[in-house]
């Protein structure tokens, strides 16, 4: 996975993370990522969690409550530590335990759910952080590898054809449905994993941002394996 990090012009790979706030993204490079090789049993964690729903909130007080193993301790801690690190620097974290997200099927031609590749918005500046802890990770590709769903020209078509309104309004009908958020990857495309341990950040469209925002998708999960991902 390094070697895959340090080949992309599009990924920044940093060493701890107050390295990882303080880089700016420039250029092509609009995702950093503090690459880590974690010790402790996060899998020991996720099976003694309760997946009340599709998707779980995970609270510290949670975490705290586990009865676990030194290694099992050891990924505790860093959970919490990470907790801790981003929401001193101003972020909101939260732990998700994860059998699936929700589906979007209401259209045969586009979707607007997180496994499509999409990009993150934002009315404020602000960044994307998210590290997998345990399970399949999330992956990224480059902006010159993907087109934008809206602009294609059948998918157009098809929006248009559900659009019932005035043209000039046409862009803030495909923007208030998220559709212009959402992108398709070319055939040639590369995707890179983001692995399990790194904690990464990624850059989101705002007003103020310097950079395209990263285009990424979260992975199908494995059948029967729960996901570990911490997201803010």
């Amino acid at each position: 996975m390094s070697n895959t990090f340090s080949k992309s012009s599009q990924i920044g790979m940093v060493s701890s993370f107050e390295e990882l706030v303080n880089t700016d993204f420039k250029g092509d490079r609009n995702a950093l990522c503090w690459y880590r090789n974690l010790d402790g049993d996060f899998k020991e964690i996720v099976a003694q969690l309760q997946l009340k729903e599709d998707i779980t909130v995970v609270h510290p007080k949670d975490l705290l409550a586990l009865q676990l193993s030194e290694n099992g301790n050891t990924a505790r801690a860093i959970i919490l530590n990470d907790f801790r690190l981003l929401t001193d620097f101003g972020a909101s974290p939260t732990l998700n335990l994860l059998k699936c997200y929700e589906r979007d099927d209401e259209f045969d031609f586009i979707s607007t759910d997180v496994y499509s590749y999409h990009v993150d918005r934002s009315p404020v500046a602000t960044d994307t952080f998210l590290c997998t802890y345990y399970g399949v990770a999330s992956d990224i590709i480059s902006n010159a590898e993907a087109h934008q769903k809206i602009l294609i020209p059948e998918i157009r078509e098809k929006l248009n054809h559900l659009y019932d309104g005035p043209a000039d309004e046409f862009e803030n009908f495909l923007s208030e449905n998220y559709f212009d958020l959402h992108y398709e990857a070319q055939p040639n495309a590369r995707p890179i994993a983001l692995g399990v341990g790194h904690l990464c950040r990624l850059a989101v469209d705002h007003p103020e941002q310097q950079v395209l925002p990263c285009i990424h998708r979260a992975p199908v999960e494995n059948e029967g394996e729960y996901r570990l991902l911490l997201i803010c």
